[in-house]
Order: C-alpha cells, then sequence, then structure tokens
C-alpha cells in the first residue's frame, strides 16, 4: 500500500487538472471534424481512448519531469516532498514505471491511423525534453504550450487522417491558453526558482503579469473566433463565446493574485472549466 500511494503521489493521479488540460484540446479536435451523422460509437470510443491516453502521458510526464528536476525540487519548498527529490522512489524505479506508462499509452495508440501515430510518436522528444527548458529559457510555458496541446491535433488526424488550417487555427490560440494559465501556475515558486536560478515566463513578465495573460487569452479568443468562421459555425457559437471570454478576463485575470500562491492555483485549475466551456462551444457550433 505504501508503494501504490508514493506511485499515485508520483504520477499526480489525485490532481486530476493535469490530465484534463491535456485531454481537452483532445476533445475539441476529434469534435471539430467529427461527423456526427456517422452515429456516436467512434465519437465516444476515440473520447475514451484520448482520455487513457492523457493520463497515462501525463503520469509518465510527471516521473521524467521528477527525475529531470530531482535537484531543484529538492530546493523549492512546494516540491521538496516530490518521491523522487526525497528519495523515497529511486530514479530507476521511476524509469521503470515511465517506461510502463509509455507501453501502456502505446497500446492505447495503435488504435489510431498511421498519420495519428506518427505525428504523436513524433511529438515525444519534446513532451519528455520540456522540464529542461527551463534551465535555458525564460519560454518554458511556450514549449508546453507546444506539447500540452499536440492532442488537438492528433484528434483532428484521427478522423480526417490529413491536416489541415482548422485545426491549426485552434493549436495556435490553444498553445497560448497554456501560455497564460502555466504563467498563472508558475508564480506559485517564483520566489524558489528565483533563488535556484530557473526560468519562467512567470520570471521575465512579473512586473507586467496581467498585460501578458491579456495578450495571451486575447490570441486565445481570436483563434477560437476565426476558427468558427472557418467552420462555418452557427451564429450561437459566436454568441455563446461570451462565456470563455468572460471566464478568461473577469474571472482568471481579475482575481489572479502573483503575491497569493493559493490564489494562484485556484486560477489555474479553474482551467479545467474552461476546457469544458470550449468544448460544449464547437458541441453548440456544430449541432444548433
Amino acid at each position: 500500500m505504501n508503494q501504490l500511494n508514493l506511485f499515485i503521489e508520483l504520477t499526480r493521479l489525485k490532481k486530476p487538472i493535469g490530465y484534463m488540460l491535456l485531454f481537452w484540446p483532445c476533445a475539441w479536435g476529434l469534435t471539430l471534424v467529427y461527423n456526427f451523422n456517422d452515429g456516436l460509437q467512434i465519437y465516444f470510443y476515440y473520447l475514451l481512448l484520448f482520455f487513457l491516453g492523457s493520463v497515462l502521458m501525463r503520469s509518465a510526464g510527471c516521473i521524467v519531469n521528477d527525475i529531470l528536476d530531482r535537484k531543484y525540487d529538492k530546493e523549492v519548498s512546494r516540491t521538496k516532498d516530490r518521491p523522487i527529490a526525497s528519495g523515497k522512489i529511486s530514479v530507476k524505479v521511476g524509469v521503470f514505471y515511465a517506461l510502463i506508462l509509455c507501453s501502456l499509452a502505446f497500446l492505447v495508440l495503435i488504435n489510431f491511423n498511421n498519420l495519428t501515430i506518427f505525428l504523436a510518436l513524433a511529438s515525444m522528444p519534446l513532451a519528455f525534453t520540456y522540464p529542461l527548458m527551463k534551465r535555458f529559457t525564460y519560454w518554458p510555458q511556450l514549449f508546453l504550450g507546444i506539447t500540452f496541446n499536440y492532442g488537438l491535433l492528433l484528434g483532428w488526424t484521427s478522423i480526417s487522417e490529413k491536416l489541415d488550417i482548422i485545426p491549426l487555427i485552434f493549436y495556435i490560440g490553444a498553445i497560448f491558453w497554456t501560455l497564460g494559465y502555466d504563467t498563472i501556475y508558475g508564480f506559485q515558486d517564483i520566489k524558489d526558482d528565483e533563488i535556484i536560478g530557473v526560468k519562467s515566463t512567470s520570471i521575465k513578465f512579473k512586473g507586467s503579469a496581467k498585460i501578458f495573460l491579456i495578450l495571451c487569452y486575447s490570441l486565445l479568443t481570436a483563434s477560437l473566433l476565426i476558427g468558427g468562421f472557418v467552420m462555418s459555425f452557427n451564429q450561437l457559437y459566436f454568441l455563446f463565446i461570451i462565456i470563455p471570454i468572460t471566464h478568461l478576463f473577469f474571472y482568471q485575470i481579475k482575481n489572479f493574485d502573483t503575491q497569493n500562491p493559493s490564489s494562484c492555483l485556484k486560477v489555474f485549475k479553474s482551467n479545467n472549466y474552461l476546457g469544458i466551456i470550449v468544448f460544449c462551444n464547437i458541441l453548440i457550433g456544430k449541432f444548433i
């Protein structure tokens, strides 16, 4: 039981926000491309596959992140007790767990077409080197955005078997969404990060964080509007865009407090609702 609890702690399975933020772009991409006149069986089956893949890959990613960052995690109050940083789980055991999770994720992946499999495998180097980026650049959140929202493209190609301008429009917006929410998340550790010398957009824009968030979320909004126009969505889609706009600008940015870590975490977690809202908006655009 102790090892099981350590595994759950290592993979953050009790913190679903991580794998949900990985899942929602997959659901967006799948919903954008899917022809619902063909029935719902394949749609729900693929949603389940993407959900399982998100849980497995996020769990593996957490382990790789903790292995690469174990020396830094020891110096940060929020992360010093993580299983690998604290020595409760060895690096060798962590690598073993990560390989098992990646193998299970591959079994999920091979249910899709060849293009989707190829694109997913091509993203792996970026996914597993992301933790290193904060040692060299102030833009690790950009690399996270490119990686975390890659599922939007996979959702699209899982049905269409080709890439198109439409998923790319939504993908670019999703990257800026991640740039915003992970900048908020980074303010929890900004003092420790500055001391140990790692970089982030939170540090780079610490004096103008809300301006940076306004820019990021404005670009996300623009992509949702442009993407909806290219998709020829109905008028209700554009009317209901006011809901994610309200959440982004009048909840997240308004309530975000750079000096209050608990506020940062609360606002960050609220992005799960943003994922649901955009998902519902896409359904509205296609159905009503």
